[in-house]
């Protein structure tokens, strides 16, 4: 099985399943991992997702240097423009919550991959980096644009014109990792973080994290226009009125997502 999914109430774990070539992502596991976030979109039940890699050593190396890359290539010499998205998630799509449990080795479209969920924890052997010009081409799936939004620009600059990682000590330092953790402590970590997110009100995590993530770069004054905007719609649901009704009540809160 290319990617494992195994959802558990509320929340999805989602493990690419390549550990012998370091869960990079040939055209049928880029597809597979697509089809699998796109089935957690859609699931009304699923709250919370948390990406990681199988095997001890990478969360994912990024693209296969020997199929996904050159099947790329090929195509933009003949003077096509394809479509470049790690796992259906970089592109910026999707409206649910998503961890990355960064388990060793993130690079390239890895990193990308985890830069492109919302909350990164990383194992103490964890290595991040996007080492593209290492092989004469640019990060193309968000690398220069999520990461010097996610680490000081300088910072950013060094990773990328480099193409050498930091290992997760200095991941944490920087601010691109939350959390590092033992590597058998990780993916409990992170999902125990994600079932914590899924009891609070899911249309409410959902725009906050929009507002969060389209206000980014936005005018102060835009970006608060917009948040009332999304502040308006939520009170208006089922759920904003549940939330403060189970807290008068002392019960815990039965938020059904309207």
């Amino acid at each position: 099985m290319p990617i494992r999914y195994e959802p558990d109430g509320h929340v999805v774990l989602i493990t690419i399943d390549r550990p012998e070539a370091h869960n990079c992502l040939d055209p049928a596991h880029n597809d597979a991992l697509a089809e699998a976030f796109a089935a957690y979109e859609k699931d009304p039940e699923l709250r919370a997702a948390v990406l990681t890699g199988a095997g001890e050593q990478s969360f994912c190396a990024g693209a296969d240097l020997k199929t996904l890359i050159p099947a790329f290539h090929e195509a933009v010499r003949a003077g096509g423009s394809p479509p470049w998205v790690m796992g259906g998630i970089t592109d910026g799509s999707g409206t649910k919550p998503r961890i990355a449990a960064v388990n060793g080795h993130a690079l390239a479209g890895g990193l990308e991959l985890a830069l492109a969920c919302d909350i990164r924890l990383a194992s103490d052997n964890a290595s991040l980096g996007l080492a593209e010009t290492k092989w004469a081409i640019i990060p193309g799936a968000g690398g220069t644009q999520r990461l010097p939004r996610a680490v000081p620009l300088g910072a950013a600059m060094q990773m990328i014109l480099t193409g050498e990682p930091v290992d997760a000590t200095t991941a944490l330092r920087l601010g691109l990792v939350n959390r590092v953790l033992p590597r058998d402590e990780l993916v409990p970590a992170a999902l125990a973080l994600a079932a914590t997110i899924a009891t609070r009100g899911p249309l409410a995590v959902q725009a906050a994290r929009r507002a969060i993530l389209d206000g980014l770069g936005t005018p102060l004054e835009a970006g608060m226009a917009m948040e009332y905007r999304l502040f308006v719609e939520v009170m208006r649901t089922e759920d904003a009125a549940e939330g403060p009704r189970a807290f008068a009540e002392k019960r815990a809160p039965d938020y059904r997502g309207r």
